[in-house]
């Protein structure tokens, strides 16, 4: 009777497992296929467009313009690492190389943390407009702004490079698979770099986005007649709060969860198999939200990027009348 027991305490421990399993396997499979499929098709459009208003339709460009570009061409490179995730989830198989891999997580984790920055120097841009609406101060100048950009690239460039001793392929049963940052490495290594990148690209940033946030309600209830009505304070203000709502619902469950996945890993904390595979569920699940931060990134520009709207119209509505013109020429010929 015993052994019967024993027999079915053990099928039922292996039914659950392959039960995580399959929901581990499914999520990657189509949700992570699926979420950045259409990540990487609206984000390309948005993002597209963004850079064609900003290349050919601004004229004067301030350093608010320069950080939204960066952040254009952030978001953009970005965008193109998500091809290869796509065809490694949909065919459980990763085939281009541990180089490959490698070079592709690292793009991914440094264009989305200069996206992430170029974010925060945005809202500093935004109360230096309200505080300074003549530009005088010199963090306003365009060779600031420009210098500060090429800072920022180097940074975080030199900030992701320890995540290539993280990364690399792997066999799982028949299969080779290229892991995420929070599925490889020495656990115990990797929850160290994990914290410290947490802490200096995404809570440092965080926290100077709510600080400016703050900087402006207070300048505004105490404004009276520090600047002339004439100026509107609304787009400011309505860029940071959105990029504030942003950061906190987009990107806190990915850098808890992935810093939790990490450590759910090590020897010191000894979850269940199922545990982990939840843990690991989660994680996945937060990924696609955090990273949808590139799609959504554009209606800061279109909304409130120095006129872009007006100045993007005017230039479709130009190229418009051109071909149109064209069309009827080539037709009375």
């Amino acid at each position: 009777m015993r052994i019967l027991l024993d027999g079915l305490d053990w099928m039922d421990n292996l039914t659950k497992q392959y039960d995580c399993l399959d929901v581990d396997h499914l999520l990657e499979k189509y949700y992570l296929s699926t979420a950045y499929t259409i990540e990487f098709v609206l984000g390309v459009i948005g993002n597209s467009v963004v850079m064609f208003g900003y290349i050919f339709c601004m004229k004067n460009w301030s350093s608010g313009s320069i950080y939204l570009f960066n952040l254009c061409i952030s978001d953009y490179l970005f965008l193109w690492t998500l091809p290869l995730l796509v065809s490694s989830y949909s065919h459980e198989q990763w085939k281009f190389g541990d180089t490959l891999c490698k070079s592709n997580r690292y793009f991914l984790h440094e264009n989305l943390y200069t996206s992430i920055l170029f974010l925060a120097f945005i809202s500093i841009d935004r109360y230096m407009l309200i505080k300074y609406p003549f530009r005088e101060h010199i963090l306003q100048k365009k060779t600031s702004a420009v210098l500060i950009s090429i800072g920022i690239w180097i940074f975080v460039s030199i900030e992701i490079i320890p995540i290539l001793t993280f990364i690399k392929e792997s066999k799982v049963g028949n299969s080779t698979i290229c892991q995420n940052f929070g599925s490889s490495g020495d656990a115990s290594w990797s929850l160290v770099y994990s914290l410290c990148l947490t802490f200096t690209g995404f809570i440092v940033p965080l926290c100077v986005i709510w600080i400016f946030y703050l900087k402006i309600v207070y300048f505004l209830k105490n404004r009276n007649n520090r600047i002339t009505t004439a100026i509107s304070l609304d787009k400011p203000l309505t860029l940071v709060v959105l990029a504030a709502i942003m950061f906190s619902v987009l990107f806190t469950p990915y850098h808890i969860m992935r810093n939790v996945r990490i450590a759910s890993r090590s020897e010191s904390w000894q979850l269940s198999y199922c545990s982990m595979v939840v843990v690991n569920t989660v994680y996945i699940i937060t990924r696609p939200l955090a990273f949808s931060s590139s799609v959504i990134n554009p209606v800061f520009y279109f909304l409130m990027g120095d006129h872009f709207r007006e100045l993007l119209t005017t230039k479709v509505q130009s190229l418009y009348k051109r071909v149109k013109c064209y069309c009827t020429n080539f037709k009375g010929s």
